[in-house]
């Protein structure tokens, strides 16, 4: 693979939307995006089967882990038939053995957690993944609607200067999309309401933020 998985997550996830902002100027927006959805959809099944291969690791590893218990336990009951026996020659073998065995747990539980950590890691890949597609599922929806209603307001008018402007119009409508993608505020295809619902949010997370630190600070003082 040319490109590191955490990589590509992290380019797709982070932006990288030149070569769409140069479709812009070509006038050929839809397909870069409809190819970058795609893009999305072989990164999250890449990541899907890198989970499987982590999550078969450590089932494996936590299979061993528990084997390595029962036999390290088995190993202790036999320990003392064999002393009780008076064959210490038995039980020397057999604490040998466990020592062997206590070696090599702390190696199989540090792996089921390197594992778990992974885990948890591509999990994270796959639901950011899944949220930049509908985001740029969204976009491209938006897209559309400007574009439509720019060939719609050129039909009505029926000049060719207008179909010019019509088609800039959008491209730059599109452009402002994806900038604030990049990290450059615009809000321009931004559903209204949906504006409102989440500057409404983030005030209230606000507030929250400001009860809890005077909440704190109340604390601190009355003790």
């Amino acid at each position: 693979m040319s490109e590191g998985l955490s990589s590509r997550v992290g380019r797709i996830i982070s932006g990288g939307l030149n070569a769409i902002l140069d479709a812009v100027e070509d006038a050929a927006p839809d397909a870069i995006m409809e190819q970058s959805i795609r893009e999305i959809d072989d990164a999250i099944d890449e990541v899907r089967n890198e989970l499987g291969r982590v999550l078969a690791a450590k089932h494996l590893s936590s299979k061993k882990l528990s084997d390595k218990n029962s036999e390290h336990e088995d190993l202790s009951n036999k320990i003392e038939i064999a002393l009780a026996e008076g064959r210490e020659d038995l039980a020397e073998t057999a604490v040998s053995h466990q020592l062997d065995i206590e070696a090599q747990i702390p190696v199989l539980e540090q792996s089921i957690a390197d594992a778990a950590e992974k885990e948890r890691e591509l999990e994270g890949y796959v639901a950011a993944l899944q949220a930049r597609k509908r985001e740029m599922k969204e976009e491209l929806a938006r897209f559309r609607e400007v574009r439509d209603a720019a060939r719609i307001d050129t039909s009505e008018n029926g000049a060719e200067a207008s179909l010019g402007h019509g088609v800039s119009k959008a491209a730059r409508a599109f452009e402002r999309v994806m900038e604030r993608q990049t990290g450059v505020t615009s809000g321009a295809m931004t559903v209204p309401k949906t504006a409102a619902q989440l500057q409404e949010l983030e005030a209230l997370a606000r507030q929250n933020r400001v009860s809890e630190r005077l909440a704190a600070i109340k604390t601190r003082m009355n003790k």
